[in-house]
């Protein structure tokens, strides 16, 4: 079975599939098919983790191709720390995406945390609509990983040393 971390960016993403590589029964990436469109985009091997923002973008597609055959997990941050991340970033990646290609402002018309609180309350949104009938979902907070995480081991029946995955959360990977 395939695992999905849906997540708005800047929530742990890549700690969490840090914490994945000690379970032995199956694989995990982070963002691992970015460069593929199509039917490629989402052709991940069977047990696979997978964690990436820009499948909030491919809901549609993912449940054409996995439907309620995959875990799902939401993973949150708080929103006040998301947001103060993005804004950082506002002039790169998804955040640029987002307020140029969607939102059609091609100079910064509103303050950059605005922005991010706006994505991340839109990305959740539409996560949340994903999730609503799925069987198989759970989720994941930053501030409450140590026993949140525990409980998604438990879930897809993982097999490894959780304690050496928990032990990932202390460390800060890809901060802004």
């Amino acid at each position: 079975m395939n695992v999905f971390v849906l997540n708005t960016g800047r929530c742990g993403s890549t700690t969490f599939i840090k914490a994945c590589q000690h379970i032995s029964n199956y694989t995990s990436s982070h963002e691992s098919l970015l460069n593929k469109t199509g039917q490629q985009r989402l052709n991940y091997p069977d047990n696979h983790i997978e964690a990436d923002n820009r499948l909030s973008w491919f809901l549609g597609q993912l449940d054409k191709k996995y439907s309620d055959d995959a875990v799902y997990v939401h993973l949150k941050r708080e929103r006040q720390a998301v947001a103060e991340s993005f804004s950082k970033r506002i002039d790169f990646g998804i955040l640029k995406a987002y307020e140029q290609g969607i939102l059609l402002h091609a100079e910064h018309r509103l303050c950059a945390f605005d922005i991010a609180v706006d994505y991340i309350d839109t990305v959740n949104a539409n996560i949340e609509l994903f999730l609503k009938d799925k069987t198989h979902k759970i989720d994941v907070s930053v501030e409450t990983v140590t026993t949140d995480f525990p409980r998604f081991w438990k879930m897809i029946g993982a097999q490894g040393d959780l304690d050496e995955a928990i032990k990932e959360w202390s460390i800060n990977y890809n901060a802004s």
